[in-house]
C-alpha cells in the first residue's frame, strides 16, 4: 500500500462537477483530491474483501444477539421502537448498502473502526468519480470496485418488490457540506435504481406528510408513499412528530434501509462484537459505557455522523471533536492508529452492496479523526 504524489488532471474541478461530484472544494476547502493516489496490490484488495464479508455476516449475528437478549437499552435505542424493529428483523425487508470504516496500512489485517450501516455517504465519489478518474489516469490499472454495477443489479432484483407506482427518494433539505453531500447521494442512488427501470420521485424529508383519516404516508401531492428510500438516520426519525406513526406503519410501507439498521448502524455494535468474538484479527477491543482495562482509547457516541463528539485519548496523542452527539452513551474502542503517509491518515472505507463486498473509497484527514471534511483520494491497484 503506497501513497503516490501526481499530477491532477487538467480542468479537474468541470470533470467531476459534470460527473455528478458538486462538492468537490466547499468553501474552498479541498474534498476531492487527485494530487495523490493510494496503491495496492492484488493481495491487500483480497485481504479487503475477505474482511468486508467476513464481518458483515459477524454484524448480522450481533444483531441476532443483541434481539436475543433484549439489549436495546444497552444501545439506547428506545423502549417504544423495538417491536417495528422486531418485525423488521423478521420480515427480512431488503437492504442495499452500508460500509465499515477500516484502519489498515496494508501489512497488518484491517481494523474495524465501525459501520455506517444506515445512512453512509460518499458513495458517488466511490463508484464513480474514482472510477472515471482510474479510466483516465491509470488505464492499464485497476481499481477495486464494482459498486455501480452491483448497485443496478439490486435494484433491478427489487423491481417487483418496491412499489410499482414509485420510489421515493429522501433526504433532508441542503444547508450545508453534509446536506450537499447528502444530496448528491440519494440523487446517484436514484439514478441507479431508474437505470434498473425504477420509477422514482424525489422528496425532503420535511415534504413527507400524513394522512390520519387513512393512516399513510404521502408525498406533496397527496400520493400514498408505498416505498421510500431515505437518507435520514432512523434514531432521528423515531423521535421526531411522526415517528410514532412510522412505527406503527412500519410493516405495511417499504422503507429503505430497513429499520433493524438502527441496531446494526448503532456503534454499540463493535462492543457487542468483541464480546462475541474477543481476539479476532479484523477487531478492536471495544466496551459499553466504561473503558474497562483500556488505557488508550477512543470514546464514541453510540449514535452520532461524521467523527463528531469523538475523544482519543492515548500516551501519544490526544484529540477531541465537538458536536451535538452523547446523550445515549458511549463506546470506549482501543486505539488503532491510522497509518501516517508524511501527514496524510487514510480511512478506508470498504463498501457492502446487497451483503457483499463491491469496492472501496479513500478518506484521509491531516489528524486522527476523519471527520466530514476529510479529502476524499483515489486508488488503484495492479
Amino acid at each position: 500500500m503506497q501513497r503516490l504524489i501526481i499530477e491532477p488532471r487538467a480542468n479537474w474541478q468541470d470533470t467531476v462537477s459534470e460527473q455528478g461530484l458538486i462538492y468537490h472544494t466547499p468553501k474552498g476547502v479541498r474534498y476531492w483530491d487527485e494530487s495523490a493516489c493510494y496503491q495496492f496490490d492484488a493481495r491487500q484488495v483480497d485481504q479487503l474483501e475477505s474482511a468486508t464479508n467476513q464481518l458483515h455476516g459477524m454484524c448480522l449475528e450481533a444483531v441476532q444477539n443483541v434481539i436475543d437478549g433484549k439489549r436495546f437499552a444497552q444501545l439506547g435505542i428506545p423502549e417504544f421502537a423495538v417491536p417495528a424493529i422486531l418485525q423488521a428483523w423478521e420480515d427480512e425487508p431488503p437492504s442495499i448498502y452500508g460500509r465499515f470504516d477500516f484502519s489498515y496500512d496494508g501489512k497488518t489485517p484491517p481494523k474495524l473502526l465501525e459501520y455506517n450501516a444506515d445512512t453512509p455517504t460518499s458513495l458517488l465519489e466511490a463508484a464513480v468519480i474514482q472510477w472515471y478518474w482510474q479510466q483516465d489516469v491509470k488505464p492499464q490499472a485497476d481499481q477495486f470496485n464494482s459498486i455501480h454495477e452491483r448497485l443496478i443489479a439490486k435494484w433491478k432484483e427489487l423491481k417487483a418488490y418496491v412499489s410499482t407506482q414509485c420510489l421515493y427518494f429522501a433526504h433532508a433539505e441542503a444547508v450545508d457540506l453534509q446536506n450537499d453531500e447528502d444530496l448528491m447521494t440519494v440523487a446517484y442512488l436514484r439514478d441507479t435504481a431508474e437505470q434498473a427501470g425504477i420509477r422514482t420521485s424525489g422528496l425532503f424529508m420535511k415534504e413527507i406528510g400524513w394522512r390520519a383519516e387513512r393512516a399513510f404516508f404521502a408525498d406533496v401531492d397527496g400520493n400514498k408513499i408505498d416505498s421510500i428510500f431515505k437518507l435520514y438516520p432512523w434514531e432521528w426519525l423515531v423521535h421526531e412528530e411522526f415517528g410514532a406513526h412510522a412505527l406503527q406503519i412500519a410493516g405495511q410501507m417499504q422503507w429503505i434501509e430497513p429499520l433493524w439498521k438502527m441496531v446494526l448502524s448503532n456503534k454499540g455494535i463493535l462492543a457487542i462484537l468483541w464480546e462475541m468474538y474477543p481476539g479476532h484479527p479484523n477487531l478492536l477491543e471495544a466496551h459499553l459505557d466504561d473503558p474497562k482495562t483500556l488505557r488508550e482509547f477512543v470514546k464514541k457516541p453510540k449514535m452520532s455522523r461524521e467523527g463528531a463528539n469523538v475523544t482519543l485519548h492515548s500516551e501519544n496523542e490526544n484529540a477531541a471533536t465537538e458536536g451535538d452527539y452523547g446523550e445515549e452513551g458511549y463506546v470506549y474502542q482501543a486505539v488503532a492508529p491510522l497509518p501516517d503517509f508524511a501527514g496524510n491518515r487514510p480511512v478506508i472505507g470498504s463498501w457492502v452492496i446487497d451483503g457483499e463486498s463491491a469496492g472501496i473509497g479513500i478518506r484521509e484527514s491531516d489528524g486522527p479523526i476523519t471527520d466530514n471534511l476529510s479529502r476524499f483520494v483515489p486508488h488503484f491497484f495492479g
